[in-house]
């Protein structure tokens, strides 16, 4: 049986983030041949072209779990109706130098939980440009736009009962999408 490695990248700094939650709930909604990495992206530098001949041992950590992955999950919040400059460094950090970025042809999916009533609607379209730039085959549907909401998360943190079946079917969509592409 093959097993695939998805690279988790969380858009958010903040300890207590609502997207680290969603990730980690989403992971144990994953069937057994899949396994979920975790990437930091706090430790980065800025993306400085100056550095493209000698990248920080941190981006080579960084686009080395990248390429050893089969797909990637982009799990983010919104600011200012656009992705967090932190998601946007870790992107471009994995895409140089030119011609030796590691995104091309890995499948992405993206979902995202704000406070709001729109949840990460504009971010998640910021991204899906980029990822369309990176060669990126995105998963289109179904999009996931979460309000953060009691009930949404039991005492656990696992997905509440309300949204299970939901959550569930886009893994499991997610997962169909990532086997179809990576082979």
């Amino acid at each position: 049986m093959t097993n695939y490695k998805i690279a988790v990248i969380v858009g958010s700094l903040r300890r207590d983030s609502f997207n680290k939650k969603l990730a980690a709930a989403l992971i144990a909604l994953a069937p057994a041949d899949f396994t979920f990495e975790l990437i930091a992206i706090d430790h980065l530098p800025l993306y400085d072209q100056d550095d493209d001949a000698n990248q920080a041992a941190s981006v080579k950590d960084m686009k080395a779990q990248i390429a050893n992955a089969q797909g990637v999950l982009f799990v983010t919040p919104e600011y200012n109706r656009s992705i967090p400059g932190v998601l946007k460094n870790a992107i471009d950090q994995g895409s140089r130098p030119y011609g030796q970025g590691v995104w091309g042809g890995k499948p992405a999916a993206i979902l995202g939980i704000s406070p709001g009533a729109l949840g990460t609607s504009m971010a998640q379209q910021h991204l899906r440009n980029i990822l369309a730039f990176l060669d990126m085959p995105t998963m289109g549907q179904p999009e996931v736009f979460l309000q953060m909401k009691d009930g949404l998360f039991d005492e656990a943190g696992h997905i509440g009962p309300a949204s299970h079946d939901y959550m569930q079917s886009w893994m499991n969509k997610f997962t169909a999408w990532v086997k179809k592409i990576a082979g």
